[in-house]
């Protein structure tokens, strides 16, 4: 007899598997219906011996000083200050746009002071910011939206960024210095040995068992359990009774290249040309050293695994319907991107379950400051 059933080995079943067996002495049974334990973030080395992202690049950062030390218990890390350029007009410039973005894109020699100026005389006066396109153009100005993100955004959604919620673009910075990391957060490192070796040390436990290329419904009658903790996809949980909720998917394309370094950046985007949006080349985010390196193409697809809840209102909508359903769920708890239809970074996907780990065995924990989502 398990006291807990957790639907999915990725970071929101892991942590509350770890949490429960080690800190509550409950005895949980993990299952997964991929082959292999870490979800989304799960890396493993390629024929060539080269640590890749099977799913798509996943750099860790974070401002909350609990996700950041929990998850220090189960690995080492390695310093790491992502950096992305984008192809634009010929060019390779920085992304988030900044100083250096403007003055190389345009051929000028700005300061902060007057890129600022730059910015606010090309900003377009708006009462309300409702779209994706608002949240730029309002910043910017409509040539710097058209050049970086109508484009990519199309690619990416399969939708004008005016037909989206504000949330998808806005969370991208802009900035007048000459800060070019991708992101602002306190803690930006990765996992010195990769997450798969982190997830290993976090579900080695006697209380805790694993089984892979499972999925639950085949076990869940089979297998006497007292809860569930379950976080795929809420629509499939309730045989989508609702309806599908809409999500965009990827498909990920890999490349050996017999060179040490391929690329001038860990990231490049392409918001104009290609059918991709991205490519990346793992040995930034590793720091392996290896003869050879490897990068990931990145298309965005209407079908395939659930990876983006697509942020419009009717989706908003109808996930409250089943968000209804799950409440009203006796002995089930549903925790994670896929069963609360978000788009969390890892780090909030950890703070999340250290939260229901918290209510669950009814003890008080600190206030989590969490990443913006990016």
């Amino acid at each position: 007899m398990f006291d807990y059933l957790i639907v999915g080995a990725g970071f929101a079943g892991s942590v509350l598997a770890e949490r429960l067996a080690r800190g509550s002495g409950k005895r949980v049974l993990i299952c997964d219906k991929r082959p292999h334990i870490g979800g989304n973030a799960y890396d493993h080395h390629d024929d060539d011996g080269i640590l890749i992202h099977r799913y798509g690049p996943h750099i860790f950062h974070t401002n909350s000083r609990e996700v950041y030390e929990y998850l220090s218990q189960f690995t080492e890390w390695r310093p790491y200050m992502h950096r992305v350029l984008a192809s634009v007009d010929g060019q390779l410039v920085p992304i988030p746009i900044n100083l250096d973005t403007v003055n190389k894109l345009y051929n000028l020699n700005l300061t902060s002071f007057e890129v600022e100026k730059f910015f606010a005389e090309r900003a377009e006066k708006l009462e309300r910011i409702k779209t994706s396109e608002d949240a730029i153009v309002s910043k910017v100005g409509r040539e710097l939206y058209e050049k970086f993100f109508r484009n990519y955004t199309r690619k990416q959604w399969d939708l004008d960024p005016s037909e989206l919620d504000a949330s998808v673009t806005s969370r991208i910075p802009i900035r007048t210095n000459r800060d070019d990391r991708y992101f602002g957060d306190t803690y930006q490192v990765m996992p010195l040995h990769g997450y798969t070796r982190m997830f290993e040390r976090m579900l080695n436990h006697p209380n805790i068992k694993i089984m892979v290329g499972t999925d639950y419904r085949e076990i869940e009658k089979m297998i006497p359990h007292a809860e569930v903790i379950y976080t795929g996809p809420v629509d499939a949980y309730f045989d989508y009774v609702y309806g599908k909720l809409p999500y965009r998917s990827l498909e990920f394309k890999f490349e050996t290249k017999n060179v040490e370094v391929y690329q001038p950046a860990p990231v490049v985007n392409y918001p104009n040309e290609h059918a991709y949006t991205r490519v990346t080349e793992f040995k930034y985010l590793t720091g392996q050293d290896h003869k050879k390196t490897s990068l990931v193409y990145e298309y965005p697809r209407a079908e395939g695994d659930p990876y983006y809840p697509i942020p419009r209102p009717e989706n908003a909508e109808l996930y409250r319907k089943y968000e209804a359903l799950a409440a009203a769920t006796p002995n089930v708890h549903f925790v994670g991107r896929l069963a609360t239809y978000k788009y969390y970074n890892m780090d909030q996907v950890v703070a999340q379950a250290l939260t229901l780990y918290s209510k669950i065995a009814g003890a008080p924990r600190q206030k989590t400051t969490l990443a913006k989502v990016a």
